[in-house]
């Protein structure tokens, strides 16, 4: 039965916690009486916390873990979290998070239209070069034969590097 009381005035303590501090970070308050002491604070320490939720969120967790407990290193525990806990449902809470399917990058070893005009979602380059145009770039040895086969050898690893990532992510 003690037990139980203590899950419950965990909660009621999370939940007060993060109502207060979601209020005092977020919000505009009753007749913009928050708003107008965050624009009063400006950009102090007490203004720099009040648009942090997690640090606020520490400040107001100290007098609510005393709901929890009022031995202190039992207070010192429950503070963190209680704290904590109102942090996770802040971020729960937030924003939804859009999860949306990624078509398989196309290839030159697959079938359909490889490199289509416009289409630059596989690569993060837009335009490609050749060992050889690169063995006579200034970046690869300026036409030295010996920095050119050693760039193009770069260049075929790089490829191949690229080609195994974008057949692991098709698998996945």
């Amino acid at each position: 039965m003690v037990e139980a009381n203590l899950w419950i005035r965990f909660v009621l303590a999370v939940l007060a916690t993060w109502r207060v501090t979601h209020l005092l970070a977020s919000e505009d308050g009753p007749a913009d009486l928050i708003v107008r002491l965050r624009a009063r604070l400006g950009p102090s320490l007490p203004g720099r916390l009040m648009d942090c939720f997690n640090c606020l969120s520490l400040w107001i967790a100290a007098p609510a873990a005393l709901a929890v407990s009022r031995r202190p290193l039992d207070w010192l525990l429950a503070w963190l979290a209680v704290s904590g806990a109102a942090s996770l449902l802040e971020r729960v809470g937030s924003q939804p998070t859009a999860i949306e399917s990624i078509a398989p990058p196309s290839s030159p070893w697959s079938q359909g239209n490889a490199n289509s005009e416009g289409d630059d979602s596989d690569v993060l380059r837009t335009e490609t070069i050749s060992a050889s145009e690169y063995a006579h770039t200034d970046d690869g040895g300026a036409g030295n034969a010996d920095d050119g086969h050693a760039a193009a050898a770069s260049v075929a690893e790089s490829l191949g590097r690229e080609r195994r990532q974008a057949e692991r992510r098709r698998t996945i």
